[in-house]
């Protein structure tokens, strides 16, 4: 895309994953500068969603962070070929709760100079697919933490 060879230019990598579509869900986001290093990663459980909306969520949240970062111009790589095509034009949204997401995520991307997102496969995608999946792991854990509680009370 013209324009993303200046700038202050960031590379998210992003994904949501759900446990039983729709199910416990997470995002993960990994974000390089210009040149490739490492500069930030986060994830997030978000409760009980599908899949594509936590593609989505990972999106929003990969945006928020870019602007904090002072991101101006983004390369988004996503293992979600839905997301990437909506966000491009290409398929039409027809889920309501996508419909909402996809808006704020477009009315997000028009704060920054320019973007482009990109369809990859779930191996090229791996440090953001770990980290939306470590969200969902803390969060199961957590859960049969406070079980293991309630039965000590119990006993």
């Amino acid at each position: 895309m013209k324009g993303l060879e200046s700038g202050h230019r960031l590379i998210l990598y992003i994904d949501g994953a759900s446990r039983g579509n729709p199910g416990r869900a997470a995002a993960g986001v990994y974000i390089m500068n210009g040149e490739g290093k490492k500069i930030s990663e986060m994830s997030r459980y978000l409760g009980h969603k599908t899949n594509n909306e936590a593609e989505y969520w990972a999106l929003l949240l990969g945006l928020k962070e870019a602007k904090r970062l002072g991101g101006d111009i983004l390369q988004i790589f996503t293992d979600s070929e839905l997301v990437e095509r909506q966000i491009n034009g290409i398929y039409r949204v027809k889920d309501l709760n996508l419909k909402i997401l996809h808006k704020t995520v477009m009315e997000d991307l028009r704060t920054f100079s320019a973007f482009e997102i990109e369809s990859i496969s779930r191996e090229e995608n791996k440090e953001a697919d770990r980290l939306a999946n470590q969200a969902i792991q803390g969060r199961i854990a957590k859960e049969k933490g406070r079980e293991l509680k309630k039965y000590d009370k119990l006993s």
